[in-house]
């Protein structure tokens, strides 16, 4: 899983709240080139969209964000779910998620957090919020004394500053949700996802 995530090095992250909007959305993303996407656990309907994608879907890869309690990964994973990425790390959810073959990215901000990652046999870990929290200089003051981690940051990375993040050797891939936004899910603009999606698989190309 992490080698298919670092492949594609962008992580779509969508907030979607009908669930009907799920598919469409996703067929969007692999007619940009991007056949990924991370459904966050922030409504109601994000266990009946993964489940949508995963089923109808099959060469997409699902994963479920926002993921903050056993109960939000046990219904991610029973939806269809090949990864779980969390907000902030918890011992208990990580142990959890680890224990049924899934993988896992908590998120981390501090040495502190990293450790704790470290302890619980994570070497790929989210960076939130990204941009708030030093951007690409905290990634790489916090690669030093941890060299064998790895980092995906999500919050704030955009079209305009996700090549400043995919350039530095700690980042195996950014979270984003511009190329989703909500407006434009609830809006059913698919061509626009996907006309974004095809922008940022070009920027991609720049780094690898």
């Amino acid at each position: 899983m992490i080698n298919q995530i670092t492949a594609l090095r962008v992580i779509p992250v969508a907030v979607i709240h009908d669930a009907k909007k799920a598919v469409p959305l996703a067929r969007a993303l692999v007619r940009g080139g991007l056949p990924c996407i991370e459904v966050t656990f922030r409504t109601d309907a994000a266990a009946e969209a993964i489940r949508s994608i995963h089923d109808e879907i099959p060469d997409i890869l699902v994963g479920a964000g926002t993921v903050t309690s056993c109960q939000q990964a046990d219904l991610a994973i029973q939806a269809g779910a090949q990864f779980i990425v969390s907000p902030g790390i918890n011992a208990e959810v990580v142990k959890y998620v680890l224990q049924k073959n899934i993988a896992m990215f908590p998120g981390v901000m501090t040495p502190s957090e990293l450790e704790l990652a470290m302890h619980l046999g994570i070497s790929h870990v989210k960076f939130f919020p990204a941009v708030a929290a030093g951007g690409t200089s905290m990634i790489k003051a916090l690669s030093a004394p941890y060299p064998d981690m790895h980092f995906m940051p999500t919050g704030g990375i955009r079209e305009d500053n996700i090549l400043d993040f995919l350039a530095c050797d700690k980042v195996f891939a950014c979270g984003g949700s511009w190329m989703v936004e909500k407006k434009l899910i609830e809006s059913g603009d698919f061509e626009e996802i996907t006309q974004r999606t095809r922008r940022v698989v070009e920027l991609v190309k720049k780094v690898r």
